[in-house]
Parts: C-alpha cells; structure tokens; sequence
C-alpha cells in the first residue's frame, strides 16, 4: 500500500501518536491509522473524518473524507482510500493536518464584518491584477460579491479558527480566510479554473470547420461565413421541461433568459445569447457519453449547472464552491468555441473525481493542461485534422494577432526546465505529455487511462506523482507495453527521469 502524507506535515515524521497526543493535538496519526495492504475497506479510519464522496473507477472505489475538528471542517484536511474491486484497500492519501484540542471554536468576529473584510481585499487585489487583453479597452473591475462565510477551521503549527468566505469578482471566484478571532484576512487565493476566450458554438468553432483564420467577432453580428459553419445536431437526454435541462447538462442561468420551446426545438442563430446555450447543452452531453462510452459511470456523472453569457469580461470559469461553469462573452461569446466549454468542463471532471483538487501550484498546472488536452482531443472527431493541437482557434481570434490563432497549444515541446510558476503556462508541459499518450496508445485508451490515473491523485499532487499513478493505471488496464509508452512520453516532458 502506498501513503501519501502532505510534505508539511512534520507531525507524520515522528511517533506520531504519542508526540501528537504530548502537545495536546487532535489528530490521529498516519502511523498505525493506515491499514496494511490487503486490510478490507472501512478498516481502520481515523476519527474526526467525515466521508464526503465515493467514486467509481475501472479498478475499484475510491473513499474521500473530509478532516474535521470539533464539527467544522478542517481546511485542506483531507483522508483518502482507494479500494481495489475486490474490497482490498490499495493505497491510502492522508493530508490531515494537526490542531491543538484546546483550540477554541466561538467566533468574535461576525460573520457579515469577516465577509467585507474580505471582499475588501479581493476587490483591491482584482484591480491591481487587471490588465486589458490586446485590443481591448480596460473597463472598471467590479466590487466583490460574495457567497456564503462559514466557520471552518486551519490546522498546522498556527491553526486558528477562520471563517471561509467565498466571493466572485473580475479573477473569478476567490476563497478568503479570515481570523474569526482578529478579523485580519489570512489567506485568499482565486479557486475558480479560469481561461481567457471565447467561442463558437459550431462543432468544435468556425474556425476549424472552415479552416478559416481570417474570421472574426464583429460584435456578435450574424454573418454570412459563419453561418455556414452552422450544424444540426440532435439535443439528447433533454427532461422534457421544454428548457435545455437533461441528464448531463443545466442551463440554469444566462443573459436575456433560458432558452425554452415547448416542441423542444432549440435553434438560433449566433447574434441571439440563446445560441450560446445551446452549444454549451450539446457540447457537454457529447463528451459525458463519450465518457460513459469509454466505462466510467461516475465522472461527474451529473448535471452539470451552466451560467452562460454573464460575465462581462473575456473570461470563463469553473467554481468548485458552487460547482458552477460560468461562460464569459467578451471578445467571441466563449460559449460560441466548444474547446472553451471543454476546458472547464475538464475542470468540472478533475473536481468530481479529486475533492478540492489542485491545491498546489503543479496540480493547478495539471488541471488546466488537462483541461486543454480534453479540449482537442474532444476536437479529433469533428475537426478532419484541422491543427488539432491548437486550443480555442475562434476563441483566440479576439486577442491575438495571427495569422494563426491559438490561445495555446498541447505540442509545445515543453518541459520541466520551462517552469515559470503561471499554471496556464506549465501546464502546456502537462498537456503535452498527456497529447503525446494519446498518439501513442490511441484516443481510446489513452483517455481511458488518463481518467483512471485522475482517481488516484491527491488534491495538492505534483507532475511527478501525478505520472506515477497514470503510468500505474496503465500497466494495470494495458499492461507493461501500455506503461512504457505512457512513462516515455512523461520522460519527454522531463516530468519523469
């Protein structure tokens, strides 16, 4: 069995149980609370865990816990295992934190003065942040607004009691921790997936259907050229409410209203903000079968909620707060370009399957290298081989100069030796990689294992160990040839030696 404790954990270093218990800690440590290999599931948790999600892979169950303390959840805290098919625990994830048991849990700072306090600081940091993209015009950020603040607690060596605020501004969504004590902001960190863009919602964008890098927004306005590039599709798996609802997909939210009709009849050209939603319907049921087609019945297997055309800038984003896509519509309406709703519907996948994941600054870097490479391998299909590498081709059309258009790209050549800590950036290294799997084993079973070694990552995992548990998912589902191309095109990347 193979355990992975947090790197900051010193606590796990020692013997554990009786130095934690010296310090008055509550906490229960990995040493002795791991089951051995081969122990039956359920065996041995800690205490003070709560079981937040169950997951369905290929080779098994995947059990997540939440870390709590005195009711509240610990932030970041986190209990994991993995369970093979015969009910045999295979690895466990431990990212526990350590919090004194004399910690106290009432708040002296309200609620609402915690919440100002930190839309204060979100909205300063989103106006020092903002930079107009090229050949746009700056507009105002707007103020934060904010979800709900809820008392949770930080466990390490200054574990205090904070109350987690979420709020929404011009970065996305931002998760801010303020001392319930002090009422000073001690973290705050943007959580939603972003991408800059916008789209098309043709199959996968105009673009590419006409292989055409002369076209452009032009305001939204219908035209001519693009209205070639027009498909008709058929709408699976609506409710039948007469909204674009269904099995995978909610509409639930979007500029000028939901799109409705009673026959079920839902066509549109791209000057109406309905067209949007359409495409973002169709394009989310394509890929949930695509992925039910390759055996998983359980990633993000629900109904994924859509906010389509209401933020102004030229951004979209996945907030797992609320999990909600939200699709911007400056520049291209994002929702017009498939490859931007695949790219946050691949965060929507990572999220499901990882609670809470990408902590770290690689994992945030996988997440949105694999949000691109499921983005053109969603494109292989219907692009006839039109520079699938290229990431949002119509989408890009907006802020760069050509005269080819690509936001960015999954055949960069990129490796290790090109971090620079901008997770969009690194993760072209990881997009990279996971595009030369998938010319060496094919579509098929590259994305099959791709999915599979998803489960298997922790919430703050790095490139490293991120490969290690994809190469593992291929030796067991391919075998030792599957493995090997799979570590070659790691190595490729500089990601393993």
């Amino acid at each position: 069995m193979t355990k992975h404790l947090r790197r900051r954990q010193a606590v796990a270093a020692m013997t554990a149980t009786a130095a934690v218990l010296a310090l008055g800690m509550s906490y229960t440590s990995a040493a002795g609370a791991a089951p051995a290999k081969g122990t039956s599931a359920g065996a041995a948790v800690p205490a003070n865990l709560k079981l937040i999600k169950t997951k369905t892979s290929l080779l098994g169950k995947h059990y997540w816990y939440q870390q709590t303390f005195k009711g509240l959840p610990v932030i970041n805290g986190y209990y994991a295992q993995h369970v093979d098919k015969s009910g045999k625990i295979t690895q466990v994830s431990d990212g526990r934190d350590a919090v004194p048991d004399s910690l106290d849990v009432s708040a002296k700072v309200p609620a609402a003065t915690a919440t100002k306090s930190a839309n204060t600081v979100v909205t300063a940091r989103a106006t020092r942040n903002r930079i107009a993209g090229p050949n746009k015009s700056g507009t105002p950020t707007p103020t934060a607004t904010q979800g709900a603040a809820q008392l949770a607690v930080v466990g390490g060596a200054n574990a205090r009691l904070v109350w987690n605020v979420t709020s929404r501004s011009g970065e996305g969504v931002t998760r801010s921790l303020v001392d319930a004590k002090s009422g000073v902001v001690v973290d705050s960190k943007v959580i939603s997936d972003n991408v800059d863009g916008k789209g098309s919602v043709f199959d996968p964008n105009p673009v590419v259907t006409l292989k055409n890098e002369n076209l452009t927004d032009q305001n939204d306005q219908n035209q001519d050229a693009l209205f070639l590039a027009q498909k008709n599709v058929i709408l699976r798996n609506l409710d039948g409410s007469g909204k674009l609802n269904g099995k995978y997909v909610n509409i639930a939210e979007a500029k000028g209203g939901l799109a409705s009709s009673k026959t079920n009849t839902f066509v549109f050209q791209r000057h109406s903000d309905k067209f949007e939603q359409v495409e973002a319907y169709y394009q989310v049921n394509q890929t949930q079968e695509y992925i039910h087609s390759l055996g998983f019945s359980d990633v993000n297997n629900e109904s994924q909620d859509f906010s389509i055309n209401t933020f102004d800038g030229d951004n979209s984003f996945y907030d797992p707060s609320t999990d909600v896509i939200t699709m911007g519509e400056g520049g291209v309406d994002d929702a017009e370009d498939a490859e931007v709703i695949w790219h946050e519907y691949g965060h929507a996948i990572q999220d499901d399957v990882v609670p809470g994941f990408g902590e770290s600054e690689q994992a945030g870097a996988i997440g949105e290298g694999f949000g691109d490479y499921w983005a053109v391998q969603q494109s292989i299909p219907v692009s006839k081989g039109y520079d699938i590498p290229c990431v949002m081709d119509w989408d890009s059309t907006s802020y760069t100069d050509g005269p080819k258009h690509c936001l960015r790209r999954t055949d960069t050549g990129k490796t290790t030796d090109d971090i620079d800590g901008e997770v969009h950036d690194d993760g072209e290294i990881w997009s990279n990689a996971l595009w030369d799997i998938q010319k060496a084993l094919g579509r098929t079973k590259a994305n099959k294992v791709i999915l599979q070694g998803t489960f298997f990552y922790a919430p703050d995992t790095s490139f490293a160990d991120a490969a290690r548990v994809t190469v593992q998912s291929a030796r067991l589902l391919y075998g030792k040839d599957a493995a090997a191309k799979v570590t070659a095109a790691f190595q490729a990347r500089k990601i393993l030696s």
